[in-house]
């Protein structure tokens, strides 16, 4: 048997970037890059001349690149919302005369940078988003990865590490700017690796703590910590000649002290304002928000959200001090106003809350840049509830974003379910509809409310392959209140935002159906489960149903209308090409949209 050699040892975290894996990768974004800038009209497809469909009903079309003389060619299926579902073994790249060319998922952003109207400034830090998405599929596909059928039935964190796409609209969607690669096999939340949080002692004179009723910092921490840790935090800042009843305990990821706070916040750490502390003994797993973290020497405690520097998919995803200040009193308020309401109660809907937050202030940064600088963003943590303690026995909590996953053969974990349920496709798809739109709905229509319901901000609890009820997460960043007369909590007030009438519905039209919907149909459709017709009527039933059972808000849905002939395109790879740093601001959601022309409503008419 050989031995490792210091060169294997450091070649062994680029071993999956190899050859037919980086093609493989490549083949994979083209794929995606053409369907979804086709579907944000960026790029128009034209059907070449005398094409007719194939057996899957698919038609060769082609993108001609900036140049006006090279041409993607591929064969693609249109579905309901202009979703363009596209084989990628077909795609060819060809140059004059027909002359066939490499497939190359960087060339393909450099021969449609114009199309895509991406600045200069942007175009480098794309290309390195784009990079490191290619990097981390590579790697996945290097893997051996669960079947379909079996990750539905898998454990709460398995399926949450096996997700292997990432947000479905975003086509950069994994770039993580500022991972090397050996910290990408550390952190990333497919790798699955343990991680043991590092804890920091904050001054209290720099630090605030903040936490819902009933919760207050020394519960939080003598729950979080056991004693002896406790005690060993303790010792480290006494044999200091510190007073730990001077400081707040922080949790902080690992990849932020070594790479940002022991650097950037120096001065803070010189002076004792800050002190490491060491690691706690509970190990997590990161989520596929990359800078959450899951508790599982203790799936019972809470999980951590903490900042990070890394520049992902349009934003940098730090934690502001002063934006987590409120966080608890919007959970708890949300959380009062949901136990309330009987249509919440009959949907068994619930949200797991942010219990506590805690920010440092680096005076200086702060005196030197406005809210929205990262350095602002660099020190901060919350402690958000388990879904574990609230499942009944025979349930199993996942992600909502594994309904898009497909696996290695096609399958997908949709269908998988479905089979398990042993209920007809329709009546599976109703129940989970049901389920999940039933609070989008009532929240918006009722209050105002609206959230960021996407495949990763939803817990569905299954049982026997059906889903039961879903839980929210991720309150306090993704919700607003649009409603200008609504009586909010002065604590809550952050989370009011004026949007013009015309856009209010396009929370759900835009953040449902067309980034989650469009694409659970057409996966359906493809695998054979179901068909859009059935597919979009089921959806018709499911919004029919929630408005028979509230009457009295029938104005409301005059107003509002889901089943409106068209409604505008909001394109979310827009915002980012446009700019990747900063796509949007949480306090303006509405003021950054990039709308595109109308889409066709497949409920219209239902």
């Amino acid at each position: 048997m050989s031995e490792t050699t210091p060169t294997d040892r450091l070649a062994a975290p680029t071993a999956h970037l190899t050859p037919e894996l980086w093609a493989a990768a490549g083949r994979h974004l083209v794929r995606k890059g053409l369907a979804e800038f086709s579907h944000e009209r960026l790029f128009t497809p034209e059907p070449l001349p005398g094409a007719e469909p194939d057996a899957d009903g698919r038609t060769v079309h082609r993108v001609v690149a900036d140049d006006g003389v090279t041409e993607y060619r591929f064969a693609a299926r249109l579905f309901a919302l202009d979703h363009w579902d596209i084989d990628a073994e077909s795609i060819t790249r060809q140059g004059a005369d027909g002359t066939e060319l490499p497939l190359d998922a960087l060339d393909f952003i450099l021969d449609t940078r114009t199309a895509l109207g991406i600045g200069d400034a942007i175009l480098p830090v794309y290309l390195e988003e784009i990079s490191a998405t290619l990097s981390g599929a590579a790697w996945k596909l290097a893997q051996a990865r669960p079947s379909a059928a079996e990750l539905a039935r898998a454990g709460f964190q398995a399926i949450e590490t096996g997700m292997t796409e990432g947000h479905p609209c975003f086509v950069a969607n994994n770039g993580r700017i500022g991972f090397d690669v050996r910290e990408y096999h550390q952190y990333a939340p497919e790798t699955a690796s343990p991680v043991r949080l590092l804890w920091l002692a904050a001054r209290r004179d720099r630090s605030t703590f903040t936490s819902g009723a009933g919760l207050d910092y020394d519960t939080l921490v003598k729950g979080e910590l056991d004693p002896a840790t406790l005690a060993r935090f303790a010792a480290t800042l006494t044999g200091q000649g510190l007073d730990p009843a001077d400081y707040h305990l922080l949790p902080v990821h690992p990849w932020q002290w070594w790479n940002k706070l022991s650097v950037t916040f120096a001065a803070e750490v010189a002076q004792q304002r800050l002190v490491l502390l060491g690691e706690g003994d509970d190990t997590y797993l990161a989520q596929q928000s990359i800078r959450t973290f899951f508790n599982t020497s203790h799936p019972d405690k809470h999980y951590v959200k903490t900042a990070m520097s890394v520049l992902n998919m349009g934003f940098m995803r730090g934690l502001s001090a002063a934006y987590m200040e409120a966080t608890p009193a919007i959970n708890d308020w949300l959380a009062q106003l949901v136990a309330g309401d009987e249509v919440f109660r009959a949907a068994r809907f619930s949200i797991i809350r942010e219990r506590a937050a805690i920010g440092y202030h680096h005076r200086q940064y702060e005196r030197a840049t406005d809210r929205y600088s990262p350095y602002r963003k660099m020190l901060a943590a919350l402690w958000r509830e388990s879904p574990v303690p609230s499942l009944g026995e025979g349930q199993r909590p996942a992600t909502m974003a594994s309904l898009l996953h497909t696996d290695a053969g096609g399958a997908s974990l949709a269908g998988a379910l479905i089979a398990e349920s042993g209920l007809a496709p329709e009546v599976w798809l109703r129940r989970y509809l049901d389920a999940y739109l039933t609070p989008v709905l009532h929240s918006f229509y009722q209050y105002d409310l609206v959230y960021m319901p996407h495949g990763e901000n939803v817990i569905l609890v299954i049982e026997d392959g059906v889903v039961d009820r879903v839980i929210f997460k991720d309150i306090a960043e993704e919700i607003c209140v649009m409603d200008p007369d609504a009586v909010l909590p002065p604590a809550v007030e952050r989370i009011r935002a004026e949007v013009p009438e015309e856009m209010k519905v396009l929370s759900i039209l835009t953040d449902v159906f067309d980034c989650f919907l469009r694409f659970l149909n057409a996966i359906l459709a493809a695998e054979g489960v179901l068909d859009e017709d059935t597919f979009w009527r089921t959806a018709a039933e499911s919004v029919r149903g929630y408005q028979e059972s509230v009457p009295h808000l029938a104005d409301k849905f005059a107003q509002y209308d889901l089943f409106a002939p068209t409604f505008a395109l909001s394109c979310l790879n827009r915002l980012q090409l446009r700019d990747n740093q900063q796509m949007v601001d949480l306090a303006d959601p509405s003021g950054a949209l990039q709308l595109v022309g109308d889409l066709v409503n497949p409920l219209a008419g239902r």
